[in-house]
């Protein structure tokens, strides 16, 4: 046979195997509003440029007729491209072959492409569309599973691993992603849960539907699994691109440096956004927004715990993570869900080489039986544990409220700042004026002729005395009371002079964060 017969054979042979599922399976899949897996590929890759490898791979089952079967690419795709010119490793679980079923060799595929990964340190991304194991290969599956769920592991904090979930995700396969360090999801597509709604109404028997369960809303707002959400599949990826353009490939990288922009002053102004009543609630993202780079924030976790604010924005071109308490929820306070979710994108912002801008307006931790007994002692302490772990640059902005323990958690300077400013408007002090009155001067008030009136007086006392930033100052627990205008340009300054900063921390094998 010569080359010209063996290079078509070739090509008929890609052809048949790109076809996955065939026809009937590729029509049903789009009838269900989604993309084939390699569309999936190409739309998240920059253009001609995406290698397949394993293309002929095949399965190894043999039980059940299951070696009278030809499933293509045994239901994966695998390979490497770019996105914006920089090199990612990437797979798709293709559910017209097998519904994206994982065998044996579709988990060696994907795990050949994460060690491929981990050795070119480039970041992963996985997308998830599978019916689960293969209950045909028996142990088999489970094996599999394993050997991804290790890799994410050993991968996590070296390179950047991203899930998408678009289609199903159910068992043992959703442990990958909660594995990995951003999960994103689509209205409609996603679902993702360890036991499906008939398992549950079998077992326990309550009925739910699959959205309300595991659907894309729920893990986006209700049980934090989900970091990004996005209405369809192009906004989705639109979403990954932006996410990899502000992290670096690999933790031995700093992000990119980008051209510095000026934000948008005119419609984001500190003197505007601030309130001067001190009880009234403000969105802190128009503050983060007035000192950003273009004014663009990309918000992570948007609809979960939303009393706590995080994610990515540039300073004169450098890359940061901002963790800010939002007064329009909760005051801004501190408690269970709000606490984990800080401490991880924390954890995420160290691993990367990401400094940590810190805005901090908030009355502390949440008190309450509800919490109290959902740990929050336990999780409070992660958000202590990961800024004091952390080596990164860490600046501290305190605008308004820092009582008690939501003082020291935030970003102070107790748990190693870098730097830490205050606002004129800051009140940083065990508790507010009202609470701490109460208590000091509790004999005086109930003695007085008119108590209110004592009371109020009393309050007033305080604040004065308390209840602002330059007693801290004094005992330099922060470096400069700022105007607010300047805030841009000190943070930036901090950025500069912290570029080549260095931690020598205790040798040791790990610490035990209080997970």
């Amino acid at each position: 046979m010569s080359l010209r017969q063996k290079t078509r054979e070739l090509k008929k042979r890609m052809q048949n195997a790109q076809q996955g599922g065939g026809m009937s399976a590729i029509e049903k899949q789009v009838s269900m509003g989604k993309l084939t897996a390699r569309e999936r590929i190409l739309a998240i890759l920059d253009q001609d440029s995406f290698h397949e490898y394993d293309l002929f791979v095949e399965h190894a089952g043999k039980d059940f007729d299951m070696d009278k079967k030809y499933l293509p690419g045994d239901g994966v795709v695998t390979g490497t491209g770019t996105v914006d010119g920089h090199p990612v490793c990437i797979y798709a679980q293709d559910f017209t072959v097998a519904g994206g079923s994982l065998g044996y060799m579709h988990a060696k595929k994907i795990t050949k492409i994460m060690d491929h990964a981990l050795k070119m340190k480039v970041p992963l991304i996985g997308i998830n569309d599978s019916g689960g194991a293969r209950i045909q290969e028996g142990v088999n599956s489970l094996a599999g599973y394993g050997e991804i769920f290790y890799r994410n592991t050993i991968s996590s904090g070296v390179i950047p691993q991203i899930s998408v979930i678009l289609g199903p995700c159910a068992g043992g396969a959703v442990y990958s992603p909660a594995l990995t360090d951003f999960v994103f999801v689509v209205d409609g597509i996603s679902k993702m849960f360890i036991t499906g709604p008939e398992v549950i109404k079998t077992v326990l028997g309550e009925e739910i539907s699959m959205e309300d369960l595991g659907g894309a809303r729920t893990h986006a707002s209700i049980s934090g699994n989900a970091h990004f959400f996005a209405y369809n599949e192009f906004e989705c990826f639109t979403q990954i691109k932006t996410l990899l353009s502000f992290i670096p490939w690999n933790n031995s990288h700093k992000p990119e440096m980008l051209e510095a922009e000026e934000p948008d002053t005119k419609e984001y102004k500190i003197s505007k956004i601030f309130p001067n009543d001190e009880k009234e609630p403000y969105d802190v993202r128009d503050i983060i927004r007035a000192i950003a780079d273009a004014s663009f924030f990309f918000e992570v976790q948007e609809l979960f715990a939303p009393n706590v604010v995080v994610g990515f924005a540039r300073i004169e071109g450098m890359t940061v993570g901002i963790v800010a308490n939002q007064p329009l929820y909760l005051a801004g306070v501190l408690d269970v869900d709000s606490s984990d979710k800080a401490a991880r994108f924390i954890r995420f912002c160290d691993a990367f080489n990401i400094p940590i801008i810190t805005l901090v307006d908030l009355p502390g931790y949440l008190p309450g039986v509800d919490q109290e007994h959902s740990g929050v002692i336990r999780h409070g302490a992660k958000i202590l544990y990961a800024y004091s772990e952390a080596t990164v640059p860490k600046i501290t902005i305190i605008l308004r409220k820092a009582y008690g323990g939501g003082y020291i958690a935030m970003g102070s300077r107790h748990l190693q700042a870098d730097f830490v400013f205050a606002w004129p408007t800051a009140e940083i002090a065990v508790m507010g004026p009202e609470g701490a009155a109460n208590i000091i001067f509790k004999k005086e008030i109930q003695e007085a002729e008119n108590p209110e009136e004592m009371r109020k007086k009393k309050v007033e006392e305080y604040r004065v005395k308390f209840a602002n930033p330059y007693v801290a100052a004094a005992y330099g627990h922060i470096d400069a009371v700022i105007d607010p205008k300047d805030t841009r340009m000190y943070i930036a300054h901090s950025l500069q002079i912290s570029t080549n900063k260095t931690v020598i921390m205790p040798e040791k094998k790990h610490g035990i964060p209080p997970f």
